[in-house]
């Protein structure tokens, strides 16, 4: 158990590291998911192929897997986004929101009961984002951007959901990040239309950071993750992904001291949308103990 907790926090780390590597290199949004797409999607197929790991799955899985993964795509490319139009920090707070959001998002696609006590708390995160919004205007677009990002990656979790149980994890994997490069491609020219986001090759830095975005942050610590979650809880694993926006934004400071940046009603801001992952997090607790006592109270 330790050794699954010390591979979970070193992944959930290196997950909060992306946002400073998106600071650092200089392709645009768009351009640098396609770039960590295309190097991770060849990697992963030499990889399994080396290993004797490669599984045909039909084409109706394919499309449904590799259309999850578009959204995936999308979900990066506005984080970046958020990340290019205001800051890591900016990026990831929006980001945190995530878990506020799935409580509204869940039960219309999965069609559970819609939880009051969610909604109240995700009331507390739109004050935050709010508080955060109106003193910091000139990162107006990047919060924007980055709360679309966080609806997207609900998206990607409530749609993964629906679908875990039915393929190894592996392949799961292999196919999403596979159907967000083809998705990301396809959508490329709609990029360049609207956005005028041009095609662009990397810097010899950039491509040093691509690898390390690429290897490091997305494979290394895909691995990580499955193993430790043969180990650990589903709320253990929940509350430590939490920490992700925490560790990004201590390394956003550390290194970009963007703390500077910032109003001092970020502050505030940001501790109500904390407060509500924390008491969403004790919800969850107590909503589990319940339901699984009244299980076993059922002769």
């Amino acid at each position: 158990m330790k050794n699954a907790l010390i591979r979970l926090h070193i992944a959930v780390i290196l997950w909060g590291f992306t946002g400073v590597l998106g600071q650092a290199i200089t392709l645009d949004s768009t351009m640098l998911v396609w770039w960590r797409l295309l190097i991770t999607t060849v990697s992963l197929w030499l990889l399994y192929a080396l290993r004797g790991r490669l599984t045909l799955l039909p084409m109706r899985a394919i499309l449904r897997i590799g259309g999850i993964g578009t959204l995936l795509a999308l979900h990066w490319v506005c984080f970046y986004a958020s990340i290019k139009l205001a800051n890591v920090t900016i990026a990831l707070t929006c980001l945190s929101t995530a878990a506020l959001f799935s409580s509204v998002v869940e039960p219309l696609l999965l069609r559970r009961k819609f939880d009051p006590v969610e909604g109240v708390l995700g009331l507390f995160a739109i004050a935050g984002i709010f508080i955060i919004y109106r003193t910091n205007l000139h990162y107006s677009a990047g919060i924007a951007v980055g709360l679309l990002a966080s609806i997207f990656t609900v998206l990607v979790s409530v749609l993964n959901k629906k679908i875990v149980d039915d393929y190894p994890g592996e392949q799961l994997a292999l196919y999403q990040l596979s159907g967000g490069f083809v998705g990301l491609t396809l959508l490329l020219p709609l990029f360049h239309y609207f956005f005028g986001e041009a095609w662009r090759s990397p810097t010899p830095w950039d491509w040093g950071w691509l690898l390390v975005l690429s290897w490091v942050c997305t494979i290394f610590t895909y691995f990580l993750y499955i193993r430790a979650l043969k180990k650990v809880s589903a709320f253990t694993l929940n509350l430590t992904l939490t920490l992700e926006p925490v560790y990004g934004i201590l390394l956003a400071f550390a290194i970009y001291h963007e703390n500077k940046d910032l109003s001092p009603w970020f502050y505030p801001g940001f501790g109500l949308i904390a407060l509500a992952v924390v008491f969403h997090m004790a919800h969850l607790v107590r909503t589990s103990r319940e339901n699984r006592r009244s299980n076993e109270a059922i002769p």
